[in-house]
């Protein structure tokens, strides 16, 4: 069994904070995704967070609950501490890096170019570096340095408030936020940033499963399932796929869904054909894929493809905001998630590649619209 990834999360949190705000129609930075999203990666067994937490009093209670340590760099001691807790983090991050050799990988969470001589010298010393940043705040220079790097706004569970555009990612990291990386203007709106709104990722109270399967059980092993396939590029066996469920909820048990062992489970979901077993390279622990030809999947996207083509015949190409609703009122069972997509978007991406139906991003309507394409007339 390949040992996994023991991750280091370094977060340079006023950049992701203001980022967030800024960039993304005022929402608050949420952890949970980018949490779930290392999870699929490995065991985290460091978080912290840089940031003068005087101007971000919401956001330490909401970290404290992910076990984050929170560092400390104080502001206001009468002069701006130019890049004191950049400073601060690549301190920590490179005496780190000798002192827990088991650390595999570092991530940093910034979009501030100041920090790609880190990631060399980190990547230098043998340690994978995952970045992770807002994509209209992110410097061009950051991503090619890191050996993977994630835009917040693409990650599963991410509810960006709609008609929020997205500005182009920037050759600084740091717009309007002291500049050439540093800290000469305070964030002093963070504090009036509102609660967020109960997020919806589309897992809403009509996305509720057959009565015959315990709630969302499906749709979680095919959400880690497809984030597990996307990470590691290769076959996914049982033993990683369950311990990807437990670093996303520690209280995971097959028991609680009435099976006595996580094997019985897949066997089930197998059976409805959610997922596919094969053999693996050890006895009990096989490989753990999608159907070749999912009749299921089949069918949601002649569905999708079917209401795109009857409400572009009676007002023209749908918008792609409220087209989950409609897919709904025909198959009120309907959820992406349950065939491993982390959006809607995402699904309606899958079926423009498969030739069913066409997207564009539409300025008037500040939405991506759709097409359905003719099956009969394709070659």
């Amino acid at each position: 069994m390949a040992e996994e990834e023991r991750i280091a999360l370094f977060m340079d949190y006023e950049n992701l904070a203001i980022g967030a705000r800024d960039d993304l129609g005022g929402m608050e930075f949420d952890l949970r995704p980018l949490a779930d999203a290392l999870a699929e990666r490995g065991r985290v067994v460091v978080r912290r967070a840089y940031a003068d937490w005087s101007y971000f009093e919401p956001d330490r209670r909401n970290l404290t609950l992910h076990h984050v340590e929170l560092i400390e760099i104080p502001q206001r001691l009468g002069a701006v501490r130019k890049n004191a807790a950049d400073i601060k983090m690549a301190v920590d991050a490179i005496e780190l890096c000798f002192v827990r050799d088991y650390i595999t990988t570092f991530v940093i969470c910034t979009g501030d170019s100041d920090f790609t001589p880190l990631v060399g010298k980190l990547r230098e010393l043998n340690r994978r570096v995952i970045g992770v940043g807002l994509e209209a705040s992110t410097s061009r220079m950051l991503p090619p340095a890191c050996d993977e790097f994630l835009f917040y706004e693409r990650l599963e569970g991410v509810n960006i408030p709609p008609h929020t555009k997205k500005r182009g990612a920037k050759d600084t990291g740091r717009r309007g936020r002291g500049g050439g990386g540093g800290r000469g203007q305070q964030p002093t709106e963070v504090a009036a940033v509102p609660e967020p709104a109960p997020v919806d990722d589309g897992a809403d109270d009509t996305d509720t499963p057959a009565a015959t399967e315990p709630p969302d059980l499906g749709r979680l092993v095919t959400q880690t399932l497809s984030g597990l396939q996307r990470s590691s590029g290769g076959a996914v066996l049982a033993s990683t796929l369950k311990r990807a469920l437990l670093r996303k909820d520690p209280t995971f048990s097959e028991a609680d869904y009435g099976f006595r062992a996580f094997g019985e489970l897949l066997r089930h979901l197998a059976d409805r054909n959610v997922i596919e077993l094969s053999t693996g390279s050890a006895k009990g622990d096989p490989e753990v894929g999608f159907p070749e030809q999912g009749s299921n999947e089949e069918d949601a996207f002649e569905l999708l493809q079917g209401v795109v083509a009857d409400l572009e015949a009676r007002g023209g190409p749908p918008p792609l905001s409220g087209l989950k609703d409609q897919l709904r009122k025909r198959q009120p069972e309907f959820s992406e998630k349950s065939f491993g997509f982390g959006g809607f978007l995402q699904f309606c991406k899958a079926a423009r590649t498969r030739g069913l139906v066409d997207m564009r991003w539409d300025e008037a309507a500040d939405d991506y619209v759709l097409t359905a394409v003719q099956t009969s007339a394709k070659t």
